[in-house]
């Protein structure tokens, strides 16, 4: 399709081509700021400066999660759009969060504790890639899209990072063992790419009776992040991990419910034939 010269284009027109052009360049911009904060992370863990570094990781999730809902609000999705996010998440969510683990605790270890450093990156990059798979498939239910299939990328790299906030928080010595870090982020690479249902809250859609108690637990969060932020991320991403059983739970009862439904639905064609 030929380029229409930009000088043959009404004043709206060019508008609006400007409108679409911003439209698509924030959410990216987003995308790579976050990767900036990821990759700076690990400069600041090469310091010793564990909060500094916990705090940009934090920033990067917050990104991941603003650059997506941008784009979608601003109609700015594009295919270099996806693939951008998802390698910024690999250095973000991957790389930057084990590194730290790794300088903090993994490298008492020795060659050990690289190899599970090698490994926390690959499972990351593998979940990943299946995430990019599975966003392609059209044939899922509506509710599958709730759902996603082993821990995300940003939820892992804070579930590895708990025993590093913690000890920031608390100074207690053992949380920096390797005898315990070791056996951690092999359980959370595991769980990134096992075919486990955790949820998805980038889709979550708050009840209109319960927008005022959301916006009041948003507000205590918020204030609990500025008074006691340690504390404050442990507690979230806790409770991440706690929603893991009920969000396993909910999508078997879902499954159930719909294999129910498919089979009375093949009951009633056969009924009638």
């Amino acid at each position: 399709m030929a380029r229409i010269p930009s000088e043959r284009l009404s004043r709206n027109e060019r508008r609006q081509l400007r409108r679409d052009r911003l439209n698509r360049l924030l959410p990216n911009a987003l995308t790579m700021l976050g990767l900036c904060c990821g990759l700076t992370a690990v400069r600041f863990g090469l310091q010793d400066k564990w909060e500094i570094s916990i705090l940009l990781i934090a920033a990067a999730a917050l990104l991941d999660t603003l650059d997506g809902r941008m784009a979608r609000l601003m109609g700015g999705q594009t295919e270099l759009g996806g693939q951008l996010d998802s390698l910024a998440d690999a250095i973000s969510f991957g790389v930057a969060p084990v590194m730290l683990i790794y300088l903090w605790s993994l490298n008492n270890a020795g060659g050990i504790g690289w190899a599970i450093a090698v490994l926390f990156v690959v499972c990351s990059v593998l979940r990943l890639a299946r995430f990019n798979i599975a966003s392609a498939e059209t044939d899922l239910p509506a509710w599958a899209g709730g759902y996603f299939s082993g821990v995300p990328a940003p939820a892992a790299a804070g579930m590895v990072l708990l025993p590093l906030v913690l000890g920031v928080e608390t100074n207690w010595e053992f949380l920096s063992s390797a005898w315990l870090t070791l056996p951690w982020t092999i359980v959370i690479s595991g769980l990134m790419i096992a075919p486990i249902p955790t949820y998805s809250f980038k889709r979550i859609r708050v009840p209109k009776n319960l927008v005022t108690v959301s916006l009041a637990g948003v507000a205590l969060f918020a204030a609990a992040l500025i008074t006691e932020p340690w504390l404050a991320l442990a507690a979230l991403i806790i409770a991440f991990s706690g929603s893991i059983p009920f969000a396993i739970l909910s999508f078997q009862k879902r499954q159930r419910k719909k294999e129910i439904n498919t089979s009375s639905n093949d009951t009633d064609t056969n009924d009638a034939t």
